[in-house]
């Protein structure tokens, strides 16, 4: 299983509250279609004013080849320029992971 891991900083003009409704109202169903992809997870501070982030997205697949060809494909490429709507798209550390579970609740 392979990880994409985004640490996500807001446009300038956006509170960190539009930050937040844009991305799950707007991109989220978009990022959803990505194929390829098995689990999208998306976090947010608690406390967003004590934060360096405004959000984190995780994205796993198979493995890179199937990463790649989500991002390289139609979908992908919107999911790409849509980001910039609401983020800024390097401001944040983007992490390609192989996850590893230590622990489980289901174990």
């Amino acid at each position: 299983m392979v990880k994409l891991v985004n640490l996500l900083v807001r446009q300038d003009d956006l509170s960190h509250e539009e930050f937040v409704e844009y991305w799950y109202e707007e991109h989220v169903p978009l990022a959803k279609q990505l194929p390829h992809a098995n689990k999208y997870a998306t976090s947010v501070p608690t406390a967003p004013e004590r934060s360096e982030y405004d959000g984190i997205v995780e994205l796993y697949f198979d493995d890179m080849s199937d990463l790649q060809a989500a991002f390289e494909s139609e979908v992908g490429q919107e999911v790409q320029a849509d980001l910039a709507n609401f983020a800024k798209p390097d401001a944040g550390p983007t992490l390609y992971v192989d996850e590893t579970v230590q622990m489980d609740g289901d174990a």
